[in-house]
């Protein structure tokens, strides 16, 4: 290895990436990640790739050597990217993958990097009811069938029939609800894995009373939820029986501050990036939270965000 670099650094990922002749899409070397996610702090990508389409990054995938580590992003909401930025490939998915159709018997094919409001509104307009919760949740499809995303009482794995996705060999394959073992904001689907559609189905509805249900949850959203603010959603996972939101302000912990990060004075369970806070200020507060949680309220509460990349 030339110049003396550590595995798994930036620079023996860049060593060992050996980027396809024939790729169409947009490779970026050491690319800022700050501005593509909600939180809008952290580190840089070794590499981000944004295909141009499925077959662009079937390619590129297969393409890659062994051990290189693959990171799809979404819109960046639900995420922490630490300070020290990703190794190995960060895959953007855009507008080649954020398309929404109807089907026949109430269901939507939905590309990875579709967002709820986009398939939301889609549903609306076909008649589709049972969708209408992926309005209240930021982010892509991608995403949703990752964690199993949910809000407002339902969750993906209510919907879901089944979804196409590239695994880090670079195979192809078609998992069902079933296969991937949902359970709370969680799945099985392998890390590094990309989905690249999924398809979802609901039941025949009036679009006026989908739109008047998609009306609600964005009001009580905005009315709840610090929206306005650099934020990254759902701090925590709800504890069984309890709300993560109600523990953080039992604990004493709403409006308390690490740096420029802060926890929401509006929903406790949102931490929020006042200004300038860096990633390493906005873990470490919910880390002491989570502390101040355990140690008064006698609960471990997990994290719902998801923390990735070097410290």
């Amino acid at each position: 290895m030339a110049n003396g670099g550590a595995p798994g650094s930036a620079q023996d990922h860049e060593e060992r990436l050996k980027i396809p002749q024939d790729v169409r899409g947009k490779l970026r070397r050491d690319a800022p990640l700050d501005k593509l996610v909600w939180f809008k702090a952290g580190g840089v990508a070794d590499w981000l790739f944004e295909p141009a389409d499925r077959q662009d990054l079937i390619a590129f995938i297969n393409a890659l050597p062994p051990g290189v580590p693959v990171m799809p992003l979404g819109l960046g909401s639900n995420l922490i990217i630490r300070d020290g930025g990703i190794p190995g490939v960060v895959v953007r998915l855009g507008k080649a993958f954020a398309g929404v159709e109807t089907g026949e018997g109430n269901v939507l094919r939905c590309g990875g990097g579709a967002s709820g409001i986009l398939v939301s509104s889609t549903a609306r307009d076909a008649g589709v009811k049972g969708l209408e919760f992926l309005r209240g949740i930021p982010g892509t499809v991608g995403g949703f069938v990752r964690m199993n995303g949910g809000a407002y009482g339902r969750e993906v794995a209510d919907i879901l029939l089944d979804c196409d996705v590239i695994l880090p060999s670079g195979d192809c394959v078609t998992l069902s609800s079933a296969e991937l073992r949902y359970s709370y904001r969680h799945s099985a689907l392998p890390e590094g894995a990309i989905v690249l559609s999924a398809r979802f189905e609901g039941e025949p509805g009036d679009p006026a009373e989908i739109g008047a249900e998609m009306d609600r949850i964005a009001a009580a959203r905005e009315e709840s939820q610090p929206l306005r603010t650099k934020t990254g959603g759902s701090t925590f996972k709800n504890p069984d029986g309890d709300k993560a939101w109600r523990l953080v302000d039992a604990a004493g912990c709403r409006g308390l501050t690490m740096g420029d990060a802060q926890v929401s004075e509006k929903h406790t369970n949102f931490l929020i990036n006042k200004g300038e806070a860096t990633s390493t200020d906005i873990e470490g507060l919910g880390e002491e939270v989570r502390r101040r949680v355990a140690e008064s309220q006698g609960v471990t509460l997990e994290w719902e965000i998801k923390r990735v990349g070097r410290p």
